[in-house]
């Protein structure tokens, strides 16, 4: 059973370590995507309410020790403005300040391989504080001292961000309402084999784009110019087409892609038939990088019939406007489907809120990461472990 704050009448004054997952995209000093940390406002607000003294932590990207260009400045910033009496400090404070920590990846003992350097490391940020708090689901799936190590040493609950993505990954796997429909992109089909080796049997469609679409493709015997391709995985998206057919799992690749001149912002580009590739007039050395548009009416219709639908991966480069439309109109789809929707992956939650489509649009917008397609594949996720009686 999981051990959640609910069994926390008053922390009765008492500095609580709240281990959140803060690590947005920063570009400039400014914040992009702001959903992981707004996320983590419902459980800093509750120990705050139960007269806890919040000591927030989180990591910041994967940088090789101290470095700038990994500061959490930035997100203390941007989080002044709901907690104005909020102070920066380096480690937890003595006094019983609201603080945010500097990034936990500065001391590189807090992902080391070794057990007793991350057990040091737990012990030093903890120091007197005796009650620690999970809130980062984005984290869970790692033997990390702020996440692992600190249940050894202080008695530990589970967010409210932490409690809301089991619950909606638990609904993906437990019975889901259907039709359920699975919607893959992003670059590499690499990153999804555990998800699809666990979902394909459970859900009634997968959907296919983004960089990924091309090794499908190419296993159907279409030729792909220069697009991202992995050719060590094009008998394995063979074996998903003929496995899914066995299951009886509709599976949707492209009819049409929009094919670049190359990998630029304002690339010449053409739509061209999916089986016709190579017809463009960039010829072999086209690159595709977007579905196209008689394939987002595909994609959509097949959303719109959907029950469930579980979102990963952008269906082309989004960032570029020439190379949006695909992934907008899934975002689009999923906003407006009658059932439950859910945009995975810190792309697509990228991708929605680039769009402008409010959270409130869908069903959930996950800050879980590769936490949660590691849960989906059915794996044993060590902070989870740590969080059960």
């Amino acid at each position: 059973m999981l051990r959640n704050l609910d069994l926390i009448d008053s922390f009765e004054g008492r500095q609580v370590l709240i281990r959140c997952d803060l690590n947005v995209p920063i570009s400039n000093s400014e914040i992009q995507d702001s959903g992981r940390i707004v996320a983590a406002y419902k459980t800093i607000d509750e120990v705050i309410a139960k007269n806890g003294r919040p000591v927030i932590c989180s990591h910041l990207g994967r940088p090789d020790g101290v470095d700038a260009n990994y500061s959490l400045k930035p997100v203390f910033e941007f989080m002044k403005s709901k907690y104005p009496d909020l102070e920066f400090a380096d480690s937890a404070p003595a006094t019983g300040a609201l603080t945010l920590i500097e990034n936990l990846r500065f001391n590189e003992s807090e992902t080391s391989k070794n057990d007793s350097d991350r057990e040091q490391f737990a012990k030093d940020l903890l120091g007197e504080i005796t009650d620690v708090v999970i809130d980062g689901f984005g984290v869970v799936h790692r033997k990390q001292a702020s996440v692992y190590e600190v249940a050894k040493f202080a008695d530990v609950y589970a967010g409210r961000t932490v409690e809301k993505e089991l619950e909606v990954l638990k609904k993906l796997t437990e019975n889901p309402e259907r039709p359920y429909t699975l919607i893959l992109g992003g670059s590499k089909v690499s990153d999804k084999l555990g998800v699809i080796d666990a979902l394909l049997p459970k859900v009634d469609r997968m959907l296919i784009g983004g960089g990924m679409m091309f090794t499908f493709l190419k296993a159907m015997g279409h030729e792909v110019g220069s697009s991202l391709l992995e050719e060590d995985q094009i008998e394995t998206a063979a074996e998903y087409i003929q496995r899914a057919k066995q299951l009886g799992v509709e599976i949707l690749l492209p009819v049409d892609v929009v094919v670049a001149e190359k990998f630029d912002r304002e690339a010449s580009h053409q739509t061209v038939s999916a089986d016709q590739f190579n017809s463009s007039r960039f010829g072999e050395t086209g690159m595709g990088l977007d579905i196209g548009p008689e394939t987002g009416r595909v994609f959509a219709d097949a959303i719109s019939s959907s029950k469930t639908v579980f979102w990963n991966g952008p269906m082309g480069v989004f960032e570029f406007d020439n190379f949006a439309a695909g992934t907008k109109i899934v975002a689009k789809a999923l906003s407006e489907m009658d059932g439950f929707s859910v945009v995975g992956g810190g792309d697509s939650a990228s991708a929605v809120r680039h769009f402008g489509f409010q959270d409130n649009a869908f069903g959930h917008i996950s800050t879980g990461g590769g936490a949660s397609l590691e849960y989906l594949e059915g794996k044993k996720l060590p902070g989870l472990e740590a969080l059960n009686d």
